[in-house]
């Protein structure tokens, strides 16, 4: 067993230095990039969550509700394999990324379940702001956690190794997820994710209790992307290597916002980067500027109506970039499951 935990290690190294060297020249090597999408079948599935409006509720006693994903298994695997929990963003699940993403993971011989968060709620609203009104990252979390524990007792998944990979709105709760009171307010039996990445993801919040899971980390954005702030997504870095984790930042030149979503060039009319919140070590919320407490639904549509923009932000597609996205997330996973888990010891 020593040996192999050995050799598992020296293979996450190379592969590591495989990825460092294939982005530096821009060059991804066939066969190393998470596979095209193969023609593979997802399946409905359900399970039980909760329905937190706020990350206090979490510690109480939130109304249940059944989750809806859809878990996409490699064909004609043996034995148990890794899995990846995928979160979207503002805009809900869509067949150009989520979908694809998933048939990828699968083709690369891990399970992918795709987590509709919106679709397992009666009224997620139709607008960029009103489904963030009515949807919040608390709810985000209780899926996100509900789908860990769906793919623990999964007889095809390994369950202490599953991963968690956000976009956009997505992204930023697979950072929130990463921090260790937020992972006591939601993992029952103390369960937790192997790997998290964020892809595009808003830096808009910060921890007063900076300790993490010690879960790695993966951060991915483009410099065209108007709803990151570079300067915030560094102190957010900077915060989870201090609360216990490993980080990686990946920055493409030239990257807008969902470079992964198929051949869209468009502009979102709304954004959330002027946005600053703070999670309070006892799990309550407030907004920087005004020091309001996000506590429920009106105070929450203040403080959004107060720092969301009218300038939006860039959709611009990028084949390209997708292939190197690829390439440095199926190191970032293969080198995480390889490992031994940092809190196994």
């Amino acid at each position: 067993m020593v040996e192999l935990v050995g050799l598992r290690r020296k293979c996450a190294i190379v592969l590591r230095c495989i990825a460092v060297l294939c982005l530096l020249v821009g060059f991804v090597p066939t066969g190393f990039a998470l596979p095209p999408p193969a023609a593979i079948e997802g399946t409905t599935v359900r399970f039980p969550s909760a329905n937190p409006f706020t990350l206090a509720d979490a510690g109480s006693d939130p109304p249940p509700i059944d989750a809806i994903g859809q878990l996409f298994l490699p064909p004609g695997s043996s034995g148990p394999v890794p899995a990846v929990v995928l979160l979207h963003g503002a805009g809900g699940v869509g067949w150009a990324r989520e979908l694809t993403y998933a048939r990828q993971l699968a083709a690369n011989g891990w399970a992918a379940l795709v987590v509709d968060v919106f679709g397992a709620r009666v009224e997620p609203g139709t607008g960029f702001t009103a489904r963030l009104l009515n949807v919040t990252e608390a709810m985000f979390l209780a899926d996100a956690y509900a789908a860990l524990r769906f793919l623990d007792a999964h007889p095809a998944v390994d369950g202490d190794r599953v991963a968690l990979v956000g976009f956009s709105y997505g992204g930023m709760v697979a950072t929130y997820a990463l921090h260790a009171q937020v992972q006591a307010l939601y993992a029952k039996r103390r369960e937790r994710f192997r790997a998290h990445a964020a892809f595009y993801a808003p830096c808009i919040a910060s921890f007063a209790n900076r300790r993490t899971t010690g879960a790695p980390f993966l951060m991915l954005y483009g410099t065209d992307d108007a709803i990151v702030d570079p300067a915030r997504c560094e102190a957010t870095l900077a915060d989870l290597e201090v609360g216990g984790s490993a980080t990686s930042l990946e920055v493409y030149a030239g990257a807008a916002h969902r470079w992964d979503s198929g051949p869209r060039n468009w502009q979102a009319p709304r954004g959330l980067a002027r946005c600053r919140f703070r999670v309070a070590a006892d799990g309550t919320v407030h907004d920087e500027r005004t020091y309001l407490p996000l506590d429920g639904y009106l105070a929450r549509a203040l403080a959004l109506a107060w720092c969301a923009d009218d300038d939006g932000y860039r959709i611009r597609g990028d084949a390209a970039i997708k292939a190197r996205s690829d390439a440095r997330l199926e190191a970032f996973l293969e080198a995480a499951f390889a490992e031994e888990a940092p809190w196994s010891g």
